[in-house]
């Protein structure tokens, strides 16, 4: 196993903030991103395992992510995903309350239609 690191030139707050350390990465290899674009993202059949996240930082021009994978090669113009780390995701929220916070980081006027959670007290 080696570690890849793949380097984005967008700064680190555009980085889903549900991505974390121990989350799998996974790819498709767009050697045309044209046609890429044209596709349904559920009916991809060449989405393939770049391995598990180990490092997320932050660099001068953006952010990188260390990726411990089978690899040797790196295939250019990929599109890249996760999936969380099923071991350690496998419950609701669980507590007396939550606290959450919604961002719009645009410039335009956005509207927020509904939200939703599930929750499970955690002291019955």
């Amino acid at each position: 196993m080696v570690d890849i690191t793949l380097n984005f030139s967008f700064p680190i707050e555009s980085l889903n903030t549900s991505l974390q350390v121990k989350d799998t990465i996974y790819y498709v290899p767009t050697s045309n991103p044209t046609s890429f674009v044209t596709h349904d993202v559920g009916s991809l059949n060449n989405v393939q395992e770049l391995g598990v996240l180990t490092q997320i930082n932050e660099t001068a021009d953006g952010f990188s992510l260390v990726v411990n994978s089978n690899l040797t090669t790196t295939i250019p113009l990929d599109y890249i995903m996760f999936a969380k780390d099923k071991l350690a995701n496998t419950t609701s929220l669980a507590g007396y309350y939550a606290k959450a916070k919604f961002v719009n980081n645009s410039k335009e006027k956005a509207e927020l239609f509904s939200v939703g959670s599930e929750i499970t007290e955690s002291s019955k």
